[in-house]
């Protein structure tokens, strides 16, 4: 990836150009009187998200069911309000 910096006047003049340059993959710094104030850099790509893809794979309690006491396995992990290491 390439890098470059431009002076804000320069930006303001060419701000579609640059815009194609950074779609294309480069990183521009941009500075005021020499000195680094932002940077314009690619978007990472995001993945596909397919509604429902999950489905089947988690399951809820039922929400007007009251909560299963917790058994001695899982007792542990759920921390004393007394317990020192828990302040």
């Amino acid at each position: 990836m390439s890098s470059d910096t431009v002076n804000i006047h320069e930006a303001k003049t060419h701000l579609s150009k640059l815009l194609a340059r950074v779609e294309a993959g480069e990183e521009i710094t941009l500075a005021r009187a020499g000195k680094p104030i932002a940077r314009l850099a690619p978007v990472p790509a995001q993945a596909n998200r397919q509604p429902g893809a999950w489905k089947g794979l988690l399951s809820y309690d039922d929400p007007d069911e009251p909560l299963k006491p917790l058994d001695d396995a899982d007792a542990g992990l759920v921390p004393s309000p007394t317990d020192p290491l828990n302040s």
